[in-house]
């Protein structure tokens, strides 16, 4: 049971909130590089941690995030000009690039230096992987923490991608899905016997036999970690590992742990506190997010890949929302459901995005009942409420925002003898130092 105060502060998320002023001080994925495909193209809305924003690519293929209101009146700056290395209010011609310094205001006579008194808010912005990284935060543009050492995020271009979803819910709601491994037992269950033939390995075969493993939690200089551990052979454990990474990251334990084993992080980004954008940052170019072990039920929208709704103008929910969501309930198949899995609902992703949404925008967690079974679930939240008051009480900002090879860790599963100490067991296989290391010389041979 999570009090109605702590709720609040773990859940709400904009400007002048615990929450939202701690993940200020974080670099945030804003956008994948490929939504503002050309210089000069049309400006984007976009929304983060309760704002109202407007992208762009200018002449030079800078991106510039801005505020979307124009500081002279307050038109939105999503119907600019984008021309000649700066966005160009149709109002009164008010021209700002990309730092937001204003550069032309054609409405003012020429020997006025009004101009120069006026800035639009912006943000700086930077790409790397794909991904346009967007800083909320207090410190000036000298100051800048570094971006994240995400392993997939650093590889050369051409190796990685990002992908990204809407979730009608609370970012907290959403990740607890992620780092919560006795679901899958259930929510994610085969009802077909040859479902996982295709994939056999130590997952499906520790995994399957056992729905309700143990667990061993820990804290991190960077966030949490669990161990979820199911016998093995006589004289070991498998277990499961997975992690959570300040302010919003997952590292769910699929794959198998160690050098060469699955790669990537998830973002569980907070449009607000009733949306989220889930990214999977560093997935394989032809990984597909919907895909699983699962024999397919009924395609959303008679599409075989969860395509998408049609975009609107909603700065909040106007992109990135699945054509199988909770207007047509999932499209749940209750004849599957007797035959086929233990939902009736298409994919993983999609059996995760129906439950998290069904509990509301931001759930009242005074009302649940926990078991040990949430027990990563329970640390996490003190963690995030505790980073939370500690940047507001006493202005401590986690040590992982300026030490970015703090993220260079992996989740997975792995076998080890039931007499070992798990974390120590595991120490070496969750380090990704030495992939890092390869990325940035192939970074540097390149350039």
């Amino acid at each position: 049971m999570l009090s109605e105060q702590d709720n609040d502060i773990m859940c709400r998320v904009g400007p002048g909130t615990p929450m939202g002023n701690l993940m200020r001080e974080f670099w945030i994925p804003a956008l994948m590089s490929s939504e503002l495909p050309v210089p000069d193209g049309p400006p984007l809305r976009l929304r983060l941690l309760g704002e109202n924003l407007i992208s762009f690519r200018d002449s030079k293929g800078q991106v510039g995030i801005f505020t979307h209101a124009c500081p002279h009146r307050g038109a939105s700056l999503f119907f600019g000009r984008n021309e000649e290395e700066g966005l160009r209010c149709v109002y009164h011609g008010w021209k700002f690039e990309v730092t937001g310094t204003c550069v032309d205001m054609p409405s003012e006579p020429a020997e006025s230096n009004f101009k120069n008194k006026v800035r639009v808010r912006a943000y700086p912005a930077r790409e790397r992987g794909e991904v346009v990284w967007v800083y909320m935060g207090p410190r000036e543009s000298d100051r800048l923490p570094p971006l994240p050492d995400i392993e997939t995020n650093m590889s050369p271009p051409g190796v990685n991608s990002a992908n990204k979803i809407l979730r009608e819910c609370n970012s907290v709601q959403a990740l607890e899905g992620d780092i919560d491994t006795s679901h899958i037992s259930f929510l994610h269950r085969n009802l077909q016997e040859d479902a996982f033939a295709a994939t056999p390995d130590e997952f499906n075969k520790y995994v399957g036999g056992d729905s309700a493993p143990r667990y061993q939690v820990d804290e991190t200089e960077y966030g949490t970690i669990y161990g979820a551990y199911r016998p093995a052979e006589e004289d070991s454990f498998y277990f499961r590992i997975g992690q959570f990474v300040l302010p919003f990251y997952t590292m769910p334990g699929t794959g198998k742990l160690g050098y060469g084993g699955r790669r990537g992080f998830r973002a569980w980004v907070p449009v607000d506190d009733d949306h989220t954008m889930f990214f999977t940052i560093g997935a394989p170019r032809n990984y597909n997010m919907f895909g699983n072990r699962q024999p397919a039920i009924r395609p959303p929208a008679g599409n075989d890949d969860g395509r998408f709704m049609p975009e609107t103008t909603d700065f909040a929910s106007g992109r990135w929302r699945l054509s199988a969501n909770r207007d047509n309930d999932y499209m749940i198949d209750r004849e599957a459901q007797k035959t086929v899995n233990y939902t009736g609902i298409g994919n993983i992703h999609l059996q995760d995005q129906a439950i998290t949404e069904s509990m509301g925008p931001v759930y009242l967690r005074q009302h649940e009942h926990l078991g040990t079974s949430d027990s990563m679930i329970i640390r996490t939240r003190r963690r995030l409420i505790k980073a939370a008051k500690a940047h507001r009480d006493e202005g401590i900002v986690p040590s992982v925002v300026d030490h970015p090879e703090l993220y260079r860790v992996r989740s997975g599963g792995v076998v080890i003898p039931r007499n070992a100490d798990w974390l120590q067991a595991t120490a070496d296989l969750r380090r990704v130092d030495r992939e890092i290391e390869e990325a940035l010389a192939l970074q540097g041979a390149a350039t």
